[in-house]
Order: C-alpha cells, then sequence, then structure tokens
C-alpha cells in the first residue's frame, strides 16, 4: 500500500508533486523534532536526519525532481540567517570590549581553518580547491546549542558574555573566510595546477561590490519602512529586498551572505528598529526547515565509504579526521587568543569547549561549495559537513554545559527547572495581592450614597487591616 502511494505520488503533476512533498518535509521535520526536543537535542538535527529518512536512502519519500527545483532554497535560507546575524553588530556594543573579542575570534576561526587545511591537503592529499573550502567552512561555529545550554543553566559572568560575543562574530569571519576561500577555490581549479592573481582578485572584487550593494539596500530598506507603515506591508518590502538582492548576487555570481549582513547591520543601526528581525524570525522557520530537510535528502551516505578522486582517503576517514582536527583547532585557538588578551584562566582554559557545535551557516556554505565546485569534489564537501554537523550537534550541547560548569559559571546544586527564577516569583507574589485586594473589595458592602468624609478613615482603616493581615499570612 506504501508502494502504490510512492508511485501514486511520482505519476502526479508536477505542481502536485511538489506540493506534497514540501507537506511531508514539513510535517516531517516538525514531528522528529519532538523526539530530539526529549533528548535537549537542537532543531537542526531533527531536519537533517528527516531529510535522510525520507531520501532516497531510507524512505524515498521526495523525488529526485523535487530537491532539483528547490536549488534557491540554500540561498533564500541563508539570506535569512545572515540578515539576523547582522542585528547582532551595534556599533555602541561593540566599542566597550570589542578589540579583545575581535582578536579571540579571528583566531579562533583561523588556526580551526588552518589546521583542517594542514590535514586535508598535506596529510590526507585532497585537491587544493576541496582542501580551500573544506578549511574555510571549520571556521563556522553554531550558537543555537550553545545559546539553549546558558538559558537551560542560567549561567552569567564574564564566561559567559565573552562566549556570547564571539559566537555572535564568528559566522562573520567564516563568511570572510568562505567568500575568499571559493574564489581561490575557483582559480585554482580553472587553471589547472596553479592559480592567477586575477582570478583571485576579481572575485573578491565582486564579493566587496556586493557588501557595498547590501548596506545599501539596508538604507534603502529605513526609507520604505517608516513607522507608520503596516506591519504586513513591512514584512512584505522586507522578504521582496532580500529576495531580490539574493537574484543579484545569483546574476554576478557570489555569495550573498556577507551583503544581507552588511544591510542588517546598517539598518540596526540607523533605525535602532528590532521590530523587523523578529517579524522576520517567525517568519522563516518554515524556509529554513525545508533547506535543512533538503541537505539531508541530498546527502550520499555511499560517499562515506568511497575514495576521493585520488583514489586515496575515503569520504568516512576524511570526515573522522575533519572532526577531530577542527575540533583541536578551535580549542587551541581560543586558548591563544585569551592568553593574548589576558582573559582569566578559566576563560582560556574552557572556551573552546563551548566552540564545537557546527550547523547552520556551516551547511548552507556547504551547499552553495557543493553546487559552485561541482561534480565529486561538491558531493564529498557536502557529504563531510553533513556527517560531521549532527555528530557536532550530539556532542556540543554536552561539551558547552561541561564548559560552563568547569568555569564556575552556574552553580550546578542550585540549578532547578522546578524553581522559578526571582522575576517570576515577584510576578507571583504581586498578582496574589492583587487578587487578594480584589476579594477584600468584593467583601466590601455596596453603598447607594456616597460615603460621609468622617467615615472614610474607618473605610481606609479597615482595609489596611485586611492587607496587613494578608501580608502576614503570606510571608
Amino acid at each position: 500500500m506504501f508502494a502504490n502511494f510512492l508511485e501514486y505520488l511520482r505519476a502526479g503533476s508536477p505542481a502536485s508533486i511538489g506540493v506534497i512533498s514540501v507537506a511531508i518535509m514539513l510535517l516531517f521535520g516538525f514531528a522528529l523534532t519532538r523526539i530530539t526536543k526529549l533528548l535537549k537535542l537542537p532543531n537542526v538535527t531533527a531536519y537533517i536526519i528527516t531529510g535522510i529518512l525520507i531520501g532516497p536512502y531510507c524512505l524515498n519519500l521526495v523525488p529526485e525532481i523535487v530537491t532539483s527545483y528547490t536549488s534557491f532554497l540554500p540561498d533564500v535560507a541563508l539570506a535569512f540567517i545572515a540578515f539576523s546575524t547582522g542585528q547582532f553588530f551595534r556599533l555602541n556594543a561593540l566599542k566597550g570590549n570589542g578589540a579583545k573579542v575581535l582578536i579571540i575570534t579571528v583566531l579562533e576561526a583561523c588556526v580551526a581553518s588552518v589546521f583542517v587545511f594542514i590535514a586535508a591537503y598535506y596529510i590526507l592529499g585532497m585537491d587544493l580547491a576541496f582542501s580551500t573550502v573544506l578549511a574555510a567552512l571549520a571556521s563556522a561555529t553554531a550558537p543555537a546549542s550553545t545559546m539553549m545550554t546558558i538559558r537551560q543553566t542560567g549561567a552569567h559572568g564574564d564566561f559567559v558574555n565573552t562566549l556570547l560575543q564571539v559566537v555572535a562574530l564568528d559566522d562573520v569571519v567564516g563568511l570572510i573566510a568562505y567568500s575568499i576561500a571559493i574564489s581561490i577555490a575557483l582559480a585554482s581549479s580553472a587553471s589547472g595546477s596553479g592559480f592567477e592573481f586575477k582570478n583571485v582578485i576579481l572575485p573578491i572584487i565582486i564579493n566587496f561590490a556586493s557588501v557595498i550593494i547590501g548596506a545599501i539596500l539596508g538604507v534603502v530598506l529605513k526609507m520604505l519602512l517608516f513607522p507608520k507603515r503596516s506591519t504586513d506591508n513591512r514584512l512584505i518590502i522586507s522578504v521582496a529586498v532580500l529576495f531580490g538582492f539574493v537574484g543579484i548576487c545569483e546574476i554576478l555570481g557570489v555569495s550573498p551572505l556577507l551583503g544581507c549582513m552588511f544591510m542588517s547591520t546598517v539598518y540596526i543601526n540607523i533605525t535602532d528598529d528590532d521590530k523587523l528581525f523578529k517579524q522576520l524570525n517567525t517568519f522563516s522557520p518554515p524556509f529554513l526547515l525545508l533547506f535543512f530537510v533538503r541537505s539531508g535528502v541530498n546527502f550520499d551516505l555511499g560517499a562515506l565509504t568511497r575514495a576521493n578522486n585520488d583514489g586515496g582517503t575515503s569520504l568516512l576517514m576524511l570526515g573522522v579526521v575533519y572532526f577531530i582536527v577542527r575540533i583541536l583547532g578551535k580549542y587551541a585557538g581560543a586558548f591563544w587568543g585569551c592568553l593574548i588578551t589576558h582573559k582569566n584562566k578559566l576563560v582560556r582554559n574552557y572556551l573552546g569547549l563551548a566552540l564545537i557545535p557546527q550547523a547552520g551557516v556551516a551547511i548552507g556554505l556547504a551547499e552553495l561549495g557543493a553546487r559552485t565546485l561541482g561534480g565529486t569534489t561538491g558531493n564529498a564537501l557536502r557529504t563531510v559537513i553533513l556527517a560531521s554537523s549532527v555528530l557536532y550537534e550530539l556532542i556540543g550541547p554536552a561539551c558547552a554545559k561541561l564548559s560552563l560548569a568547569l568555569s564556575h559559571s552556574y552553580d550546578k546544586d542550585a540549578v532547578d527547572e522546578k524553581v522559578l527564577p526571582p522575576k517570576d516569583e515577584d510576578k507571583i507574589i504581586v498578582n496574589l495581592l492583587i487578587e487578594r485586594i480584589r476579594e477584600i473589595q468584593r467583601e466590601l458592602p455596596e453603598h447607594t450614597q456616597a460615603v460621609p468624609v468622617e467615615a472614610a478613615p474607618n473605610v481606609k482603616h479597615t482595609m489596611n487591616k485586611h492587607l496587613h493581615s494578608n501580608n502576614a499570612n503570606y510571608h
């Protein structure tokens, strides 16, 4: 019966195939998050596993034509991710501790990239284009699981503040590294064994032009989204501008990530309007779900056991090496960065543990890189990043919680999810007092005539007596 349904689905019109496939991706993706939520895992893990399950290697529910027709999803999803990243770069917030955080972020990202490049190119013998892009992707970090762990534990202090600032800047470094790496990769592929200077500089100039266009569109958004604009129209205009910019970048042959990030950075600094970001965050989840599920559908399980083009290392071995070497690079880079900036010992020793997770941006960049490089090289890039991202998201929250505990950022004995935080407890006390006042008011006799002036003190005395009695009983 199930096989008959699949045959009936594939025999339908392109419209019905597309709509039903999207519904399957959304429903299955949501359903699996119910399981990962119980396991304290991020939704991204559920989405990737969903794609693998409904993909060609398991249930085969999504026809190949659907994935080919939705090739625009990585660009759109990453445009939303990059745009939401820019809101954290308020100039007034970066002036205080910005220099130290920038040094730590650049070192932890770049050292991880250098470690991965050495392992892939010099030790495992992968080609220059693949090694360069893979190394750039190693710099990216997924902040979602780390931030979730911080909220669950109620951690605070210098370690947490440094961690949050580093993961916010980390994606910027990753986007810049990818833009440079893909330019080098294309240049080296075009010119055979090496690359020409002009083939590297021209793509970088085009990327810089896309950044300028994005910054200009940030000003345009300010002019279009004036305060009296309705909420619905604000959403329509902002999505139209984002989609239009993605199309322009596609024509130029560059990634829209940096431009979208600078667009939102300019917008937030000249308007101080965070309502737009909240609105887009409620609009984008279906696009992000479809993107990650589609990435799982494209995941080539068979490629893990196949050797690379040179007949050497299998992708399974490459994935294991990448998984371990990136962790070592992140830890070493964070340690050296904290050492240079004179961070205290606890931050220096344990910050790297909290930077292990990798998902959203890295997966999106891997999709773009796979499409740009094409062939077996692109497929290998996607396979390694997807496989390692699942593992990173499985161990990432545990490592983040361990780093928070070792850095004494929260009291392990005091954390209890059943205990309400002080602010919520204060709200309950106030609400109880208000409700008691209302009960006292209902108990007072109704008066058809105005209360005489001389009787007012007695009424006031009676109410005060009730209130003091209630407070004594409560405490």
